[in-house]
């Protein structure tokens, strides 16, 4: 056990059993609420989502939890996103023409799938960058597990401090390229489910729990 305590944020719009279980499985010790102190004060924070854009950040500021991620990450503490968890992560969303302010921690717009079929359901792989330490111990061939039909098509922050590291963008393809999973200082996410994703998914969880 790693002794490292992880909340996961409980707004209404998360497979929280799933997460919680797959954390507990990667050592982490783990709570599933939305209450504010405990959110701030644990050692990761973890913000699922599944649905629409707009109804996950509507949610989301119901539980306040816009204001403590923007907090946990004012401080330099980690939060880790998956799949519209990620998504809410960026500037806005657009759905059905209508379009949704984001959290704008990234530029960014997600936007819909273009391909034969959708949504994105199933297996693929990553094309992760070289020194990505979510990805650390995994097979590049390694396939995880998908369900969405939005996505962002295009990575556009520029860091300009030499002091600050660029972030480590990870990239797959549905009809055409879409971001998967961005590493960027204490704010980490992934397009794909990892708590779905068997014992690779275990694998970036702990990787993750490492870093608390």
């Amino acid at each position: 056990m790693t002794g490292k305590n992880v909340v996961v944020l409980d707004y209404g719009f998360g497979n929280v059993r799933s997460a919680e279980r797959a954390l507990a499985r990667a050592g982490a010790e783990v709570e599933i609420t939305r209450d504010y102190d405990r959110a701030m004060n644990a050692d990761g924070l973890l913000v699922p989502g599944v649905g629409a854009f707009a109804s996950c950040m509507a949610g989301l500021k119901e539980a306040r939890g816009d204001w403590i991620i923007g907090r946990r990450l004012s401080g330099g503490r980690p939060v880790m996103g998956i799949c519209v968890g990620m998504q809410v992560l960026f500037e806005r969303g657009i759905e059905h023409g209508t379009e949704t302010e984001g959290l704008d921690e990234w530029p960014g717009t997600v936007g819909p799938l273009k391909a034969e079929v959708v949504p994105h359901m199933g297996w693929n792989t990553v094309r992760a960058p070289a020194g990505s330490r979510l990805f650390q111990g995994v097979d590049p061939d390694q396939r995880f597990y998908f369900v969405h039909s939005y996505a962002v098509h295009d990575w556009s922050l520029e860091v300009t401090n030499p002091a600050m590291r660029a972030p480590h963008v990870t990239w797959s393809t549905y009809g055409e390229p879409f971001v998967a999973a961005v590493e960027n200082g204490a704010l980490w996410a992934t397009q794909f489910h990892p708590e779905k994703s068997g014992d690779a998914g275990a694998q970036l969880l702990t990787n993750w729990i490492e870093t608390l």
